[in-house]
């Protein structure tokens, strides 16, 4: 069974998280509702998330803006003309060109379809994602998160919400995995909704130095 939630449900499903996590509630209580953050499943989505790993968000969108400036409109067939000059000036690495590349070809040749995905449960998603070369767990659970609106993902290799989460529960630096993911599974079913608190409260409060990767 895939579990959605979607922005009709998203307060409600905050209130549900704060009624059992007083940590969550100070949240809310402090900084209010986090955004209702959302994607289209589009090939442009995929690419901006692939340009995300390791990166500033800043640093990503700029890259994705030169990308469509480059291309007009951000579609498979239009991302395989540009040469790897190109690719260069619109801040993509090699690595990452790469990836993008190879996105672009599993796409026009019916490898992956992203519509198809939208019917599937995350294991299924996650399984056809990371055969694709650049993409690993962190991409597919940004997706599965953002695009399809899954309720119950916990990206443990986000850092920005395992430092939030060491921050909130006033953890140890060096907790270990293990601890890090008994604590998310209090919030199932809505381990998704949990981590967006978790992200606000990054981007809200006074931070020490980092990014979003």
């Amino acid at each position: 069974m895939i579990n959605h939630f979607t922005q009709s449900t998203y307060h409600s499903i905050c209130d549900q998280l704060a009624a059992t996590d007083v940590d969550l509630a100070a949240i809310i209580k402090t900084y209010g509702y986090p955004p209702f953050w959302s994607r289209p499943n589009t090939f442009e989505t995929l690419v901006h998330i692939i340009l995300e790993q390791q990166v500033s968000l800043a640093s990503a969108l700029s890259a994705l803006n030169k990308l469509k400036e480059r291309t007009t409109e951000l579609t498979p067939a239009n991302l395989l003309l540009l040469t790897d000059e190109e690719m260069k000036a619109c801040y993509c690495s090699r690595q990452k060109t790469t990836y993008i590349r190879h996105l672009a070809e599993a796409i026009l040749s019916g490898q992956i379809n992203l519509t198809e995905l939208e019917d599937m449960p995350d294991e299924v998603v996650r399984a056809k994602l990371t055969a694709l070369k650049g993409i690993g767990n962190w991409t597919t659970d940004v997706y599965l998160m953002f695009v399809l609106q899954h309720s119950d993902v916990f990206p443990i290799g986000d850092l920005a919400a395992v430092n939030a989460l060491k921050r909130v529960k006033k953890l140890s630096p060096g907790v270990i995995r293990d601890e890090l993911l008994g604590i998310a599974a209090h919030w199932q079913p809505y381990r998704t909704i949990a981590t967006m608190l978790l992200w606000h409260f990054y981007l809200s409060a006074p931070k020490k130095s980092g990014v979003l990767v």
